[in-house]
């Protein structure tokens, strides 16, 4: 099907206050338009931050899939993109997973924790820990969904230690994972940055860290081809021998 023809890829940001967080969302989504070209890409927020979803789904045309840029499954994931996209019943909708857990996410933390200094060499040290430092969610999805994360991570780095850690909702926090891996040894320890683009609990938990902290997985090329590869998805599921029928989900 010619780019021009298929459905609208819509972003759906959380929204933040902190002004960096639509810039970098927005220079994500140009790495998505370089790799796509003619795909019609748009964004949506659920909160905070203009476009918001409702008011960016009011302008589609009829058919669009909405890729949230969330690392989880949780509420917004559940309840809140599929309310949205039923609240428009004239156009065709397909809210696609999530973006992890997924390899490509992995590809995206080791990328930036080697930014910020973590060698290959720390990847077998006895003294290396990192602590995977996300949102959180009160949904035990979600919390699934960063383990798995954390367990790909830690295969990623030849097996170091990686706990998850949560900025809000649920424990450990990070300073707590920080603690738990000091008591086991762990004295280099890095605080991977599970989060999309910066903002407050990017930020705090980046202060806690005892050596180095990873910036947010913002405009990576790996992410930019994860939410290509979760709009393909999301277009595969709903083809049928008729041609290709969306439905909202």
């Amino acid at each position: 099907m010619p780019q021009t023809d298929r459905p609208t890829l819509v972003a759906v940001a959380h929204g933040s206050r902190d002004p960096r967080a639509v810039r970098t969302v927005s220079a994500l989504l140009d790495r998505v338009r370089e790799l796509r070209p003619g795909l019609d890409v748009r964004l949506g927020h659920i909160e905070l931050n203009e476009p918001l979803l409702g008011d960016t789904l009011a302008a589609l045309p009829a058919r669009g899939v909405l890729v949230p840029l969330l690392l989880s499954r949780g509420y917004h994931v559940k309840h809140d993109l599929p309310l949205a996209a039923a609240a428009h019943p004239g156009a065709q909708l397909r809210v696609a997973e999530p973006l992890g857990p997924h390899p490509l996410l992995v590809e995206a933390l080791c990328s930036r924790l080697a930014e910020a200094g973590f060698r290959p060499e720390d990847g077998t040290s006895r003294s290396a820990g990192v602590v995977l430092a996300s949102a959180g969610s009160r949904d035990p999805d979600s919390a699934v969904d960063t383990r798995r994360t954390a367990d790909l991570l830690s295969e990623r780095l030849g097996g170091v230690p990686v706990v998850p850690a949560y900025a809000s909702a649920l424990t450990p926090t990070v300073p707590t994972a920080v603690r738990a891996l000091t008591a086991r040894g762990r004295h280099r320890i890095a605080v991977a940055s599970y989060f999309a683009a910066p903002g407050l609990f990017a930020a705090r938990s980046a202060a806690a860290a005892p050596w180095v902290a990873a910036e947010p997985l913002g405009a990576h090329p790996a992410l930019a081809r994860l939410l290509l590869h979760r709009y393909d998805e999301a277009l595969s599921r709903s083809q049928a021998p008729q041609g290709l029928e969306l439905a909202a989900a």
